[in-house]
């Protein structure tokens, strides 16, 4: 049976996660790190993307992604079929290194934008791997509060959703509690006080 097609038009943006075949390994050591990151520049360079965040975990990946005029399938298509190559040749595996097809969420609004982002970044603290997102090594965070430079990743539209200074706001949000709602101002999102501030544009 035939599987139905992914939703894509020009400037798509997706979530998109890859997991290991049964759940195993993707990454064994900070080379297989920076190898991925190093394809996924590549597959940058052939197939234009705009990348907003992203986090590497041992066995699977989360990047924040808007499509220009590639759909995500050849995207995707490309960047886990390099890997994947590279690791069955480093480690002399064989077979699938990916379990099944990469999964997407496509994000229809600046607030899905923003807490998809929050969710990414907060992954390595919810798997207990650091107390501090900014603490992990293999994430676009440290790009979003401390203006550290990753070439792969723009996190300046994201943070242009927040108000001056958009970094340290951002912060505030990723330390906020899920009863923090978000609510909208003069185009900007802010912090509400907890449970009474609708979310959503006004």
């Amino acid at each position: 049976m035939a599987r139905p097609a992914r939703n894509w038009f020009e400037g798509a943006k997706y979530h998109v996660t890859s997991r290991g075949v049964r759940r195993s390994a993707l990454f064994f050591d900070d080379k297989d790190y920076q190898k991925y990151l190093s394809l996924l520049a590549e597959t940058m360079n052939s197939y234009p993307f705009r990348l907003h965040a992203f986090c590497l975990m041992t066995n699977h990946t989360h990047l924040q992604i808007e499509t220009m005029e590639t759909p995500l399938s050849t995207i995707m298509k490309y960047l886990n079929m390099k890997y994947a190559k590279y690791v069955n040749k480093k480690y002399d595996f064989s077979g699938h290194v990916f379990e099944k097809r990469y999964g997407a969420e496509l994000l229809d609004s600046p607030e899905y934008e923003i807490d998809v982002s929050k969710y990414i970044h907060l992954n390595p603290v919810a798997a207990g791997m650091v107390s501090a997102p900014e603490d992990y090594r293999w994430s676009s965070y440290r790009a979003f509060i401390y203006g550290e430079k990753i070439p792969l990743v723009d996190p300046k539209t994201l943070l242009s959703y927040f108000p001056d200074p958009p970094s340290l706001h951002y912060e505030q949000y990723m330390k906020a509690s899920p009863m923090d709602r978000l609510f909208w101002k003069e185009g900007k999102v802010y912090i509400g006080e907890r449970g009474k501030l609708p979310c959503g544009h006004r």
